[in-house]
């Protein structure tokens, strides 16, 4: 298993200049500032960092709000940090926020104090987010070609979790799970208690199992990111006196981290303080977060875990960078080419179903753009039809039964250049009802759209099916389709060399959702090439 970290992936984009750029990442337990020099292809080397314990989501899951204290003190790492960034004058200066801000009542004000007092916007992302910035950055430094793997990035007030194959997210879950939170909660002090971890040790379990599923593929390793996960790795490193051994990408098996746990629970504040290996600030905070690991390994049934060193901090570098060099890639080729390109590597590399992918989105453009007028469709609705045909088998990678499905949350993780993130919404919910079950209002994945969008997932998904069938020997016979519609319904013309009887047998047993959708009954017959 080759989970030896890898030199950063290039962009190959060409710069003229080399610039820097600062990244900011509030988080409840610290906060941490990144100062990098982009270097020509798109790579960056670290010119400083910094990190200030602030303990600023300390109180928000007991009072819901940020106190004066801890935000006096975030302030002041911020101010901080803003003069270090213009010391190396930087073209450009992030701040994101996450859990902590996220969630506090007063995150508002927070975010106003350090607009007006230091002169830096920030932006509270929500989890989805963190967790795709964390998994960019695990993406860069291992090589997860072929692999399935789990991500897990512990901050002080919630984990993230994606599930990936490749560098593929098939799924992701943010749960309330943060090493300061649940100190915090259970009371893990000194006079902590074996009924308080085993407490803990409950509700973490619980969390997991109300917050997440299991993967339907089989793990080969957990990727954690974030200090926890540092930590650990420095304290088993240490107790095996393995000095001279690099602490991205260390191994660890799940007994190890059990054994860890186990370990330090008995141990006072104290003599945690003075382990080596252990940061003096982590110490009354490592229980907690080594309970979320040991959890984590158990609930996906993963033995493996490898070490990150980066995270959050990296990946918004690393977009930052992609904005950087955007500019000169959209001026050097088009915006239609640039997605036809990604759609294109999506597909390949999932569904091994390309001809099929194209045909059914030809014949499906076709429908779509006979029966815009008399159906009163959308007409920049083709496009997302297209892109949903290309796309609707990505998920053979994950496995063929449920594969309609996982496209749906492929789809919906990727990115295609000049496809808006609601409408990449509706693509992966036409591509979800290409087949299997019809589109209802209580499957989760449509009650999250309007009523109105939730028409046109029927209605795409209705002419989808239909496409989808005229290719069902996979043979590409088919190679267009007229649509005439009357009293008695809509005749469709299928044009082809010779009669493709099992496209048509197979668009025959598809047209149910177009009839219920439409109200209309469909006709199918060939028209042989001399009828052109």
């Amino acid at each position: 298993m080759a989970v030896e970290p890898t030199e950063d992936k290039q962009i190959y984009l060409s710069a003229e200049m080399t610039s820097r750029l600062g990244a900011i990442d509030i988080g409840s337990n610290s906060v941490r500032l990144m100062v990098v020099e982009v270097l020509r292809g798109g790579t960056y080397r670290i010119l400083d960092e910094e990190r200030e314990p602030t303990r600023l989501g300390r109180s928000v899951s007991s009072e819901g709000r940020l106190d004066d204290e801890s935000m006096d003190r975030t302030i002041q790492a911020l101010r901080s940090f803003r003069e270090i960034a213009a010391g190396y004058q930087v073209t450009a200066l992030r701040t994101i926020a996450t859990c902590a801000v996220r969630e506090a009542r007063n995150g508002p004000e927070f975010c106003r104090r350090v607009r007006e007092e230091i002169g830096l916007e920030v932006e509270v992302i929500p989890g989805d987010r963190e967790a795709r910035l964390a998994f960019s950055s695990v993406q860069h430094a291992f090589d997860l070609t072929g692999k399935n793997v789990i991500v897990a990035d512990i901050g002080g007030g919630s984990t993230e979790i994606i599930f990936a194959t490749g560098n593929l997210i098939e799924s992701i879950f943010s749960t309330p799970l943060g090493a300061v939170r649940l100190t915090e909660q259970f009371g893990l002090g000194d006079a902590a208690t074996p009924s308080d971890f085993l407490r803990l040790e409950e509700e973490v379990a619980a969390s997991l199992k109300k917050r997440t599923s299991r993967p339907l593929f089989a793990p080969h390793f957990l990727v954690g990111s974030g200090g926890t996960f540092t930590t650990l790795a420095e304290l088993v490193m240490a107790s095996k006196r393995e000095f001279d051994i690099p602490v991205a990408g260390y191994k660890v098996s799940q007994a190890e981290v059990h054994h860890l746990l186990d370990r330090l629970r008995k141990l006072p504040l104290r003599t945690r303080r003075s382990l080596a290996g252990m940061a003096p600030d982590r110490a009354d905070i490592i229980v907690a977060g080594l309970t979320i690991v040991d959890a984590l390994m158990k609930r996906f049934r993963v033995n493996t875990l490898v070490i990150h060193t980066r995270g959050v901090r990296d990946g918004l570098v690393r977009e930052m960078i992609d904005d950087l060099l955007g500019a000169s890639a959209a001026a050097a080729i088009d915006t239609p080419r640039l997605r036809e390109d990604a759609i294109e590597r999506l597909a390949a590399a999932c569904s091994g179903e390309l001809e099929h992918g194209r045909t059914v989105a030809a014949l499906a453009g076709r429908l779509y753009q006979q029966l815009t007028a008399p159906l009163s469709l959308r007409a920049e609705d083709q496009l997302l039809l297209e892109c949903a045909a290309r796309l609707q088998d990505v998920g053979y990678v994950i496995n063929y039964d449920q594969h309609h499905k996982h496209s749906y949350h492929l789809i919906r993780n990727s990115r295609l250049p000049g496809i808006r993130g609601h409408d990449l919404e509706i693509i992966a919910n036409v591509a979800r009802y290409h087949r299997g079950a019809y589109p209802k209002r209580k499957h989760e994945n449509l009650a999250r759209l309007s009523a109105e969008d939730q028409q046109r997932v029927h209605r795409m998904a209705a002419i989808l099916r239909l496409a989808g069938g005229l290719d069902r020997s996979r043979s590409q016979m088919v190679r267009d389709v007229s649509v005439s519609i009357d009293d008695g319904g809509l005749t469709l013309d299928v044009v082809a060399d010779q009669e493709p009887q099992v496209d048509i047998w197979g668009a025959e047993r598809r047209t149910e959702l177009f009839e219920k959708v439409f109200g209309m009954p469909v006709h199918i017959r060939w028209a042989a090439a001399e009828k052109e």
